[in-house]
Protein backbone atom coordinates (compact mmCIF):
# COMPACT_ATOMS: atom_id res chain seq x y z
CA UNK A 1 0.00 0.00 0.00
CA UNK A 2 1.74 3.84 -0.58
CA UNK A 3 2.26 5.42 2.05
CA UNK A 4 -0.48 8.07 1.46
CA UNK A 5 -2.50 5.96 1.55
CA UNK A 6 -1.14 4.26 4.76
CA UNK A 7 -1.43 7.86 6.29
CA UNK A 8 -5.35 8.19 5.41
CA UNK A 9 -6.17 4.72 6.93
CA UNK A 10 -4.39 5.70 10.04
CA UNK A 11 -6.14 9.49 10.03
CA UNK A 12 -9.11 7.32 9.41
CA UNK A 13 -8.60 5.48 12.57
CA UNK A 14 -7.96 8.11 14.46
CA UNK A 15 -10.83 10.17 13.30
CA UNK A 16 -13.18 7.24 14.24
CA UNK A 17 -12.11 6.74 17.69
CA UNK A 18 -12.23 10.58 18.65
CA UNK A 19 -16.05 10.29 17.07
CA UNK A 20 -16.72 7.53 19.21
CA UNK A 21 -15.33 9.69 21.69
CA UNK A 22 -17.63 12.28 21.51
CA UNK A 23 -20.76 9.71 21.39
CA UNK A 24 -21.87 9.80 17.79
CA UNK A 25 -23.25 6.69 16.35
CA UNK A 26 -21.09 5.24 13.44
CA UNK A 27 -23.30 4.13 11.18
CA UNK A 28 -21.05 3.61 7.86
CA UNK A 29 -17.29 4.18 6.84
CA UNK A 30 -15.95 4.29 3.66
CA UNK A 31 -19.19 4.29 1.98
CA UNK A 32 -19.18 4.65 -2.05
CA UNK A 33 -21.28 6.16 -4.21
CA UNK A 34 -20.52 6.83 -7.99
CA UNK A 35 -17.01 8.59 -7.93
CA UNK A 36 -17.80 9.83 -4.46
CA UNK A 37 -16.41 8.00 -0.83
CA UNK A 38 -18.26 9.35 2.60
CA UNK A 39 -15.44 8.98 5.00
CA UNK A 40 -17.53 8.27 8.23
CA UNK A 41 -21.48 8.54 8.14
CA UNK A 42 -22.83 8.89 11.96
CA UNK A 43 -25.98 10.12 14.31
CA UNK A 44 -25.74 12.60 16.68
CA UNK A 45 -28.32 14.47 18.17
CA UNK A 46 -30.84 13.95 15.74
CA UNK A 47 -28.16 15.03 13.03
CA UNK A 48 -27.05 12.54 9.85
CA UNK A 49 -23.40 13.51 9.84
CA UNK A 50 -21.42 12.86 7.22
CA UNK A 51 -17.50 13.26 7.96
CA UNK A 52 -14.67 13.79 5.63
CA UNK A 53 -11.27 13.19 7.05
CA UNK A 54 -8.25 14.99 5.48
CA UNK A 55 -4.72 13.51 7.09
CA UNK A 56 -1.43 15.53 6.62
CA UNK A 57 1.92 14.78 7.54
CA UNK A 58 2.22 18.39 7.76
CA UNK A 59 0.54 21.85 7.64
CA UNK A 60 3.33 23.26 5.38
CA UNK A 61 1.27 23.49 2.60
CA UNK A 62 -1.82 24.32 4.64
CA UNK A 63 -3.76 22.74 7.15
CA UNK A 64 -5.45 19.25 6.02
CA UNK A 65 -9.00 20.37 6.07
CA UNK A 66 -7.94 23.42 3.49
CA UNK A 67 -7.50 20.30 1.09
CA UNK A 68 -11.67 19.84 0.78
CA UNK A 69 -12.08 21.46 -3.13
CA UNK A 70 -15.33 22.66 -4.14
CA UNK A 71 -15.68 19.44 -6.01
CA UNK A 72 -15.03 17.78 -3.08
CA UNK A 73 -17.86 19.37 -1.31
CA UNK A 74 -20.35 19.01 -4.44
CA UNK A 75 -19.08 14.87 -4.46
CA UNK A 76 -19.77 14.51 -0.79
CA UNK A 77 -23.23 16.51 -0.81
CA UNK A 78 -24.37 14.70 -3.58
CA UNK A 79 -23.29 11.07 -1.83
CA UNK A 80 -24.79 12.45 1.17
CA UNK A 81 -28.20 12.57 -0.74
CA UNK A 82 -27.81 9.67 -2.35
CA UNK A 83 -27.42 7.86 1.13
CA UNK A 84 -30.67 9.48 2.89
CA UNK A 85 -32.67 8.48 -0.44
CA UNK A 86 -31.57 5.24 -0.44
CA UNK A 87 -31.66 4.87 3.17
CA UNK A 88 -35.14 6.74 4.02
CA UNK A 89 -33.24 8.81 6.66
CA UNK A 90 -35.98 11.34 8.31
CA UNK A 91 -32.56 13.70 9.99
CA UNK A 92 -30.77 16.88 9.15
CA UNK A 93 -27.58 16.40 7.65
CA UNK A 94 -24.34 17.89 8.49
CA UNK A 95 -20.59 17.78 6.95
CA UNK A 96 -17.83 17.72 9.66
CA UNK A 97 -14.61 17.51 8.96
CA UNK A 98 -12.13 16.18 11.09
CA UNK A 99 -8.30 17.67 10.17
CA UNK A 100 -4.97 15.62 11.11
CA UNK A 101 -1.78 16.11 11.61
CA UNK A 102 -0.43 13.16 11.78
CA UNK A 103 4.15 12.37 12.06
CA UNK A 104 6.68 10.56 13.95
CA UNK A 105 6.81 13.93 16.07
CA UNK A 106 3.12 14.81 16.69
CA UNK A 107 -0.57 13.67 16.21
CA UNK A 108 -3.09 16.79 15.79
CA UNK A 109 -6.52 16.62 15.26
CA UNK A 110 -8.60 19.38 14.82
CA UNK A 111 -12.54 18.66 14.49
CA UNK A 112 -15.07 21.35 12.74
CA UNK A 113 -18.34 21.00 13.18
CA UNK A 114 -20.78 21.90 10.97
CA UNK A 115 -17.56 22.81 8.49
CA UNK A 116 -19.82 23.04 5.41
CA UNK A 117 -23.26 23.80 4.03
CA UNK A 118 -25.19 21.60 1.11
CA UNK A 119 -25.52 24.62 -0.56
CA UNK A 120 -22.00 25.80 -0.97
Amino acid sequence: MATHNELGKIGEELAVNHIKELDYQIIETNWRYLKAEIDIIAIKDNWLVVIEVKTRTTDFFGTPEAFITTAKKRLLIKAADAYVQNNNIDLEVRFDVVGIIKNNHQTELKHIVNAFMAYE
